[in-house]
């Protein structure tokens, strides 16, 4: 997901967005600032008119880059679109096990290569229409539209056909898998089995969106119409889209025509960008969030100490990690990529920076994906990264050219490179400058390619190894490094899929994983863990490995004192 978050800039340009970054987010950091004064003046707090009214408010890191399910890549989004859009199956967020959603149930064929969704006749999008298998289908073939720059299209290519249509080896969408039965009857047929398929569906890029509403404001295959603004979306969530005010907020309301609304307890969700988790954890004090989307790293032995009724952690299913831009000259080298990764001292970085329970990681998947757990690929080892470096042709790091590292604004992101920058030039003598953008201005950069050494973040899609990996193919949506092996796409494209049982797919995953750990597009750093602070009033959350959340199982408990701090 954690999408990740997916023409080169000429210099010019690239120094009035930064300067254009700053001013954004130094606007945006003040206007939070003045709504923390004026809760401060005597006025009734977010927190206390929310629990009477109904109303939740979150932290939602930044503000969202789109609205279309098929194309945004990143957790803000992902955040907001699970409350407007709903697809054939959900998850208990409990279990994490599928659950029906649009799909009343459904049927496995013997050979699991078969699925058969029966929807529901009550199902109805947000302006009264019927929610029929043609929705889906229509959507999922939009989804692989390749004028659409779908980062997420590989997801679709369990189904048979749908990597071949993409790649416009089939030109007929009625040879890929996706047959309608009729109006509330749809057919899915896999290329091979996949046991995580019912996961996939509960992820946003299989999410149906109205195709009337689409081609009313333009082509499907046209990214940014105006579709998805307020009151032009159409969902078919718990929830409708009433307002985005751009730096302020996303309000979504209560969608009448939900086929489950009358269990969605809470009236409306506003959802806050904050950027500055700083100023994010004061809102929380100040009675302005119920929940904020991550706390500073130096305020959590605090709350451990002080308010550890306040503070939510929980294992996540994700990998902080650099991203390295294979085409960039200096980078180019994997002795140079794997000299890098050796020289981060990762439990310095968990134990003095994060400083919150997260683990040093040596591999790209987290430990124990539903049983797999590939070995350490690499260790702390200055030395060798320094005899690495000057085979590479940059002994002590002469010669090697100043080279920027990228990150999404924010301090924690901020405190990390600021380490790992000094840490390169202590061990290679190196010299790395920092570039900070706020998310759009960031995710630009990366998904053209217009950055050396960008800050990346992955959070499972779902419980599966592959999810870690699959994103790592040749021209992957998600990959963004210019890196490629012919092997490596084998393994997971082809073999991992046909493998017999678990324990051989596991086997050749682990054989990928080495081949990616070996060439270093990317360096893992570590295995996250989920953070946030929690207003007591808020009811009905469940900790899990991916931060899932129902939102139509959450409650407000209006007996609960707003003020929780002093």
């Amino acid at each position: 997901m954690i999408a990740t978050f997916n023409a080169t800039v000429k210099a010019s340009v690239k120094a009035t967005t930064k300067a254009t970054g700053k001013a954004i987010g130094n606007a945006v950091t003040l206007a939070l600032l003045c709504c923390l004064l004026l809760a401060c003046s005597g006025g009734e707090s977010n927190v206390a008119t929310g629990n009477r009214e109904g109303i939740l408010h979150l932290g939602n890191g930044t503000d969202p880059q789109e609205l279309d399910p098929h194309i945004v890549t990143g957790i803000p989004e992902h955040n907001i679109l699970t409350a407007l859009l709903e697809g054939l199956v959900a998850k208990d967020p409990a279990t994490l096990e599928p659950i029906p959603a649009v799909a009343e149930r459904w049927d496995v064929s013997e050979d699991g290569k078969n699925y058969r969704f029966h929807l529901r006749h009550n199902a109805r999008w947000s302006n009264g229409d019927p929610l029929t298998a043609n929705d889906f289908a229509w959507s999922w073939w939009r989804a692989l539209q390749p004028a659409l720059g779908n980062q997420y299209a590989y997801m679709l290519f369990a189904i048979k056909g749908a990597e071949a249509y993409y790649k416009g080896e089939l030109t007929d969408f009625d040879q890929v898998g996706v047959k309608i039965i009729d109006d509330y009857t749809l057919d899915v047929t896999l290329t091979n089995p996949t046991p995580y398929f019912l996961q996939l569906l509960d992820h946003y890029s299989y999410y149906p969106v109205h195709r009337a509403t689409i081609e009313k404001f333009g082509a499907p295959d046209e990214r940014g119409s105006q579709w998805t603004r307020p009151g032009n979306f159409v969902g078919n969530g718990p929830y409708n889209l009433s307002e985005w005010r751009l730096f302020k907020r996303v309000v979504v309301s209560k969608n009448p025509y939900y086929w489950d609304a009358d269990t969605v307890s809470i009236n409306a969700i506003h959802f806050h960008p904050t950027e500055n988790v700083t100023t994010e954890e004061r809102m929380f004090r100040s009675g302005q969030l119920h929940r904020t989307g991550s706390i500073p790293i130096d305020k959590v032995a605090t709350y451990r100490k002080n308010h550890p009724e306040l503070l939510y952690t929980q294992a996540y299913l994700g990998n902080y990690f650099y991203r390295f831009n294979t085409k960039v000259p200096q980078l180019s080298d994997k002795r140079v990529r794997q000299a890098l990764a050796m020289t981060i001292d990762r439990d310095a970085i968990v134990k003095q920076v994060t400083k919150g329970d997260e683990l040093p990681a040596y591999t790209f998947t987290p430990p124990d994906t539903l049983g797999y757990t590939a070995p350490d690929a690499f260790r702390y080892d200055p030395e060798k990264a320094r005899e690495l470096m000057a085979e590479a042709g940059y002994p002590g790091g002469e010669g090697f050219p100043v080279t920027e590292l990228l990150y999404n604004t924010s301090e924690g992101h901020r405190k990390i490179a600021v380490a790992i920058q000094q840490m390169w030039n202590k061990e290679l003598g190196i010299k790395i400058v920092l570039n900070n953008q706020d998310w759009k201005v960031y995710l630009n950069s990366v998904d053209t390619g217009d950055y050396a050494i960008a800050r990346a973040g992955w959070i499972g899609d779902y419980v599966d190894p592959n999810t870690f990996l699959d994103m790592w193919l040749t021209d992957g949506g998600n990959n963004r490094t210019g890196w490629s092996n012919p092997r490596y796409d084998e393994l997971i494209i082809k073999l991992a899929p046909e493998a017999s049982d678990r324990e051989e797919r596991y086997r050749l995953m682990r054989e990928a994983e080495a081949l990616l750990l070996k060439d270093m597009p990317v360096i893992p750093i570590y295995i996250y863990t989920s953070k946030s602070l929690v207003h007591p009033s808020l009811k009905g959350l469940k900790p899990n490995l991916l931060n899932y959340t129902l939102y139509k199982q959450l409650s407000l408990d209006a007996s609960v004192p707003a003020e929780v701090m002093h």
